[in-house]
């Protein structure tokens, strides 16, 4: 009998350092399948999403280099919603067939030897379809405080701009109650958060 591929959803809120937790699973021998990098290969220049982002929003969106001017998309999503889910509505089929192309790759490589495939997905508990399409769910998790100093501290943004960020993403109380396993990355040095991760990943089979 083929050992079975398990399927992890890997989720959490910006800086909560998922990303991180992300690399130490792959370390471990788990297939990645990142639907934020696929995101953002679709809007680079010459992604499949640019067209039709030209189309509907218009050619200045679009920077010199060919590429969707996510600084300025951003902005305008924050203060129009429905812009914002036209936008989702361009991107989110492409990534999906992206993830489904990767994900039957990665069974295909495997060959039956089982394995781990770890789906990194910012907005796992947001789209409601994911929870459907994996094993097992991993959230990480923090203080709010620590995702805005975080990202503060990182990307250079105000405050204002990661709050709004923030509140366009699930809660922690609603990340929390989708998990089936969760990480508390909050005073954790990374030596310590790769402890813990490789720690959890023995029981995915790593």
């Amino acid at each position: 009998m083929q050992p079975p591929i398990l399927r992890i959803g890997l989720t959490g809120g910006i800086g909560s350092g998922k990303s991180t937790v992300a690399s130490v699973l792959v370390a471990s021998g788990a297939t990645l399948i990142d639907a934020d990098a696929i995101s953002r290969q679709v809007t680079a220049p010459g992604g499949l999403a640019l067209q039709e982002i030209a189309r509907q929003f218009g050619d200045d969106l679009i920077t010199a280099d060919g590429a969707m001017d996510r600084d300025r998309m951003r902005q305008l999503a924050f203060s129009d919603p429905s812009l914002r889910r036209r936008l989702e509505a361009i991107i989110h089929p492409l990534v999906g067939q992206e993830v489904m192309r990767q994900s039957e790759q990665a069974v295909t490589v495997a060959k039956g030897e089982g394995g781990c495939i770890v789906f990194d997905v910012p907005l796992l508990v947001e789209s409601g379809r994911w929870r459907q399409q994996v094993d097992h769910v991993l959230v990480v998790d923090c203080m709010e405080a620590t995702q805005i100093a975080r990202v503060m501290a990182r990307n250079g943004w105000s405050q204002e701009v990661v709050e709004k960020i923030m509140a366009g993403q699930a809660s922690r109380a609603q990340r929390l109650a989708a998990a089936d396993s969760c990480i508390f990355n909050d005073g954790l040095s990374l030596d310590a958060l790769a402890v813990l991760v490789r720690q959890l990943g023995l029981h995915f089979g790593l």
